[in-house]
């Protein structure tokens, strides 16, 4: 089963989304930074997670949540946070 997440930075307007089958460890890897791609945002906080997914629907999100909508949708959802 996948996870999806979304890595909000607390010092930039920045938002990762990222599919993992083990999101425990990926999100120490995120907040230890070990990702080159995150390592310059930290700190971070996790303001949405949906788990249980098979990788095809866990793509689908991915997508959705990268593309203009979801990520309003996410901006929101940080802000609230």
């Amino acid at each position: 089963m996948y996870k999806a997440c979304a890595i909000a930075y607390l010092s930039r307007n920045y938002i990762y989304v990222d599919i993992k089958d083990d999101l425990g460890s990926r999100f120490k890897e995120h907040n230890a930074g070990h990702n080159k791609t995150t390592k310059p945002y930290l700190p971070f906080q996790l303001p949405y997670r949906e788990s249980g997914l098979d990788s095809s629907k866990a793509r689908v999100i991915e997508k959705y949540w990268k593309l203009g909508t979801g990520k309003e949708q996410l901006k929101m959802i940080r802000d609230t946070f």
